[in-house]
């Protein structure tokens, strides 16, 4: 029966997501795009309108040229969505575009190995006990693992986000000392960019995560159903987006002095 509730979440949650995605991706974005400062005529301007131009071909999809992001993978295998490397004067995205995005990231063909990965752990660990051990305990904790990542995403990447008009994306500070650059990856779980452009507590990425934590209740083990639980799981989830934003704030480092490459 657990096993059945758990199918039945996954799928009405993902085809809500589907459906979501498919009637907002031609959504005007939330907020008019941010006005040029120069005049057309005014000197230093066509260098301006270059660079801009510049940034909107750094992406290779679709939906990284509309929002000026880049999925630069990391170590050329870890996905990398979301992440702005080129410019910090981007139009808001629209809510169509949070759900794209939140996608691409949720069943990126990366996700499907780590997600085994993590339910091989809870296997072996044979947790949660009343789970047991055989291939349908091994389907139920990757089923909970993939509902984890896959609801804490699209709750902080875009169901929040478009509700409270916050920016999910990352900016990359890219300049300055180790700590300090460190320190900003950390802060970005806590402050965020909303649409019009100014910061604010990130209650996207907050909020977002304690509503995947307690909604997981649905489908984990019924001794697993317990405020400890719940919080370890929101702890998580934030230790994962605190570990990727330092991954996407470093990468370009690492790709230049290590790899060698200049650009994405």
């Amino acid at each position: 029966m657990l096993r059945k509730n758990l199918l039945y979440t996954l799928v009405l949650f993902f085809s809500f997501n589907s459906a979501a995605v498919n009637c907002l991706a031609q959504d005007k974005p939330d907020a008019p795009a941010p006005r040029q400062t120069t005049s057309p005529s005014a000197p230093g301007s066509q260098t301006q309108g270059q660079d801009k131009n510049q940034d909107a071909q750094i992406g290779k999809s679709k939906l990284e040229k509309e929002t000026g992001t880049v999925n630069d993978r990391i170590f050329e295998v870890m996905p990398n969505y979301g992440t702005v490397e080129t410019s910090k004067d981007l139009a808001p995205m629209s809510t169509g575009q949070k759900y794209r995005l939140a996608t691409a990231g949720v069943f990126d063909y990366f996700t499907f190995p780590f997600i085994a990965t993590l339910a091989a752990i809870d296997q072996a660990n044979n947790s949660p006990k009343s789970w047991g051990q055989g291939w349908g305990a091994y389907d139920q904790r990757y089923g909970a693992s993939f509902a984890d990542n896959g609801i804490g995403t699209y709750m902080t990447t875009a169901i929040f986000p478009s509700i409270l008009h916050e920016d999910p994306r990352y900016y990359q500070m890219a300049k300055g000392s180790f700590s300090h650059r460190s320190f900003h990856a950390i802060e970005r779980l806590f402050i965020t960019r909303t649409d019009s452009g100014n910061d604010r507590f990130n209650y996207s990425e907050v909020f977002g995560n304690a509503t995947a934590a307690a909604f997981s209740n649905v489908y984990h083990a019924p001794e697993d159903r317990t405020f400890g639980r719940n919080a370890g799981t929101l702890g998580m989830l934030l230790m994962w987006d605190g570990v990727s934003n330092e991954m996407k704030e470093f990468w370009p480092d690492i790709r230049r002095k290590v790899f060698h490459k200049e650009t994405p």
